[in-house]
């Protein structure tokens, strides 16, 4: 759990129609770019992670090979609540067993099936929570406060005002007064489709300093 608390901060949300993750880059030193923290792991599931990236890639492998497995028996894509138990008996593996650890990364999972958009919290500790918004890595209990403040309006919202409103939670977890934009990424999923956002308008940047 401390490592997931030492990783750049993260947030997941969603309304009716969109589910969203949005995740603060991190570089090792200005000379280094930044490391990936959005990965998508089928057509409709994307994760956002914090911690451990060795542990995120092991367990991204293993939801992508679930997703095929799935496809391929079903020839369809695998509901995300199944996908999700699957992950947590992955998971629940490494707290039982002694040649085993449990892993040093937390998950934020996105996704879109005939349920509608899912957000999901998966912990090192096995536990795979279902949230209407989340937000976990360094000085998320700020982010978590902003989103509890304005969950009833993530509820209904637009989705411009959704990635927004992801934004602004993920800026209150800065130590300083920095520019947000260029340390951002953001995916949205909707009816089955994700999309990377990886440059934000004008529009979006003049919002979020507000």
């Amino acid at each position: 759990m401390e490592a997931v608390k030492l990783g750049s901060a993260t947030v997941g949300l969603k309304n009716e129609t969109y589910a969203v993750l949005v995740a603060l880059k991190r570089a090792a030193s200005e000379l280094s770019s930044h490391q990936k923290k959005i990965t998508l792991i089928d057509e409709h599931v994307g994760i956002s992670i914090s911690g451990l990236t060795a542990d995120a890639r092991h367990l991204s492998r293993f939801m992508r090979a679930q997703c095929q497995v799935y496809r391929f028996n079903n020839d369809g894509a695998i509901p995300v609540c199944r996908l999700m138990s699957l992950v947590a008996q992955r998971l629940q593996s490494g707290t039982q067993r002694y040649d085993r650890r449990p892993v040093g990364v937390g998950l934020l999972v996105a996704g879109y099936d005939d349920q509608g958009p899912h957000i999901y919290n998966a912990c090192p500790s096995a536990n795979v929570l279902d949230c209407q918004a989340m937000a976990i890595g360094a000085r998320s209990q700020s982010a978590r406060s902003f989103l509890e403040k304005h969950l009833n309006t993530i509820k209904i919202c637009s989705t411009e005002d959704l990635i927004l409103n992801g934004l602004r939670a993920l800026r209150d977890t800065l130590t300083t007064e920095s520019d947000l934009c260029p340390k951002v990424s953001v995916d949205t999923l909707n009816n089955g489709h994700g999309g990377s956002i990886n440059a934000l308008n004008k529009k979006l940047q003049a919002k979020i300093k507000t």
